[in-house]
């Protein structure tokens, strides 16, 4: 790793006056260090944004979707190296830190393909009624301004390219705002973005401290707000600039849903194997890892013990490591919370099956049953490797347990049955029904969002271009249509 790292201001390599370290949440050695952009130099990274946007929306559409080709090329031919820096810095298992990287690779080849399409415009005729005779409607999209992506720690390098991706395509200029806890990975992006022809100032990588962000985010030159992280700061993000554009992807209560059809051994057992993984995966640090396992009572006792048995087998230690699957949270501090909620379910009522046991910022991958409805573990996110597995007698109790969450983000339903399945996706309050998996199932190209306090808009990457853009009509008269 290196000792020291510029942050990238209107697309050159700058330095500020102050720097901070970046250590790793496993051992705690120092990754790198990096440098602090000053008020001053922040100030002229939006200057120079707000300045291009007329020049970078009318950039050709091969440019643009080069520029996002060359970022993905790029990032294959340094996928191990970008894995190990994702691990050193994040505390991710490396064998998950190389999908991120590659879906990372796939987010910039979906976005250049999507820029070579978008924006061919849609006619419609006008003359369906005496008034409009002779006039044709051509609409077509255009930026609503510069894009402030504020990105988090838990995929640094793949939520920072769903907000870099989807405005290069565009042509909307972006400032990033990378998590203070993963800099480094945001920063390669800057590197690669660097080598392309795309216009000065379209975009910047900032690792500014949070308490600069509300001077970002209530800047009018920053129309457009795309936040990735907790509830809490996303709301207040949006209540401090209501006139602002924001798409917010917030937290989640994962539920995956086991229903009484699902119910030969192998399906136990893979509903088990997912769900341990995926419990576990990133740390359980993901919006959509499996929290809530919903069990119908015909499946329950059987389903129980292969998911302790799945959540033991889990290999814990050194994020360096291809054989571990669970690494550390992000901080001690981060496991010490979770260490807290599971204690306080505990002295609630709740039987503890597995795990339970903190080590420094890594906490052992837990089973809970019985917790108690009003415990912070059942109405939160987590956002670690913890489990709760419920029982309920049928699909009504089982979709009512899903709802009874203030998020809604994405949930998980074990069926073989197609109508119950449509039955799901009718009944259950989230942006996203996965069947015959858990909820943690996310292509990059498909609308990701969430309802109820999960947040508003979707990412994916089409899905963040029309976020980013609004339809302007141009009427033409006099046409012989």
């Amino acid at each position: 790793m290196t000792s020291t790292h510029a942050f990238w201001l209107a697309g050159r390599q700058a330095n500020g006056e102050t720097a901070f370290d970046v250590t790793s949440p496993w051992d705690g050695r120092l990754v790198g260090t990096v440098s602090v952009p000053t008020e001053a130099q922040v100030e002229e990274a939006v200057a120079a944004a707000h300045a291009v946007i007329d020049d970078f929306s009318a950039t050709p559409a091969h440019v643009r979707a080069a520029a996002l080709d060359h970022v993905s090329k790029r990032l294959v031919e340094r996928t191990e190296e970008i894995a190990q820096l994702i691990s050193a810095e994040n505390g991710k298992p490396v064998k998950w830190a190389r999908g991120e990287v590659g879906r990372a690779v796939s987010v910039f080849r979906f976005a250049a393909e999507e820029a070579r399409r978008f924006n061919g415009g849609e006619a419609q005729r006008l003359d369906t009624d005496a008034g409009g005779q002779g006039r044709l409607a051509l609409t077509r999209r255009f930026p609503k301004g510069v894009v402030l992506g504020i990105a988090p720690f838990n995929f640094p390098l793949n939520l920072c390219a769903h907000k870099i991706a989807p405005a290069i395509a565009v042509g909307a200029p972006i400032i990033l705002k990378p998590a203070p806890a993963t800099p480094l990975s945001g920063l390669i992006l800057g590197e690669l973005l660097a080598e392309t022809d795309l216009p000065a100032g379209s975009w910047s990588v900032l690792p500014v401290p949070n308490d600069q962000m509300p001077a970002l985010v209530k800047d009018e030159r920053l129309p457009v707000i795309s936040f990735t992280g907790s509830d809490k700061v996303g709301y207040a993000i949006m209540d401090s600039v209501p006139r602002k554009h924001c798409t917010l992807e917030l937290g989640g209560n994962g539920a995956a849903v086991v229903l009484a059809d699902f119910a030969s051994e192998q399906d136990l057992d893979w509903a088990a194997t997912r769900i341990a993984t995926f419990s576990n995966y990133q740390g359980g640090q993901s919006c959509i890892s499996v929290q809530r396992v919903i069990a119908d009572a015909t499946v329950y006792d059987r389903l129980l013990p292969k998911i302790v048995a799945a959540v033991e087998a889990q290999v814990t230690g050194d994020p360096s490591d291809s054989a571990t699957d669970v690494g550390p949270l992000v901080s001690e501090d981060a496991a010490k919370r979770v260490e807290s909620w599971v204690d306080e379910a505990v002295q609630g009522g709740a039987k503890l099956l597995a795990g339970g046991k903190r080590d420094g910022a890594s906490y052992a991958p837990t089973v809970l049953t019985d917790v108690p409805a009003d415990a912070t573990l059942a109405c939160e996110e987590v956002f670690g490797p913890v489990l709760t597995v419920t029982k309920v007698d049928g699909e009504a109790e089982a979709f009512a347990a899903v709802n009874d969450s203030k998020y809604g983000l994405q949930a998980g339903v074990f069926t073989h049955d197609v109508q119950t399945a449509f039955r799901a996706h009718r009944a259950l309050e989230v942006g996203g029904v996965i069947v015959g998996d858990v909820p943690s199932y996310r292509a990059d190209q498909m609308p990701y969002g969430g309802a109820k306090q999960s947040g508003v808009g979707r990412e994916g990457v089409a899905f963040a271009m029309d976020d980013y853009t609004y339809e302007r009509v141009l009427v033409l008269t006099g046409l012989a249509l």
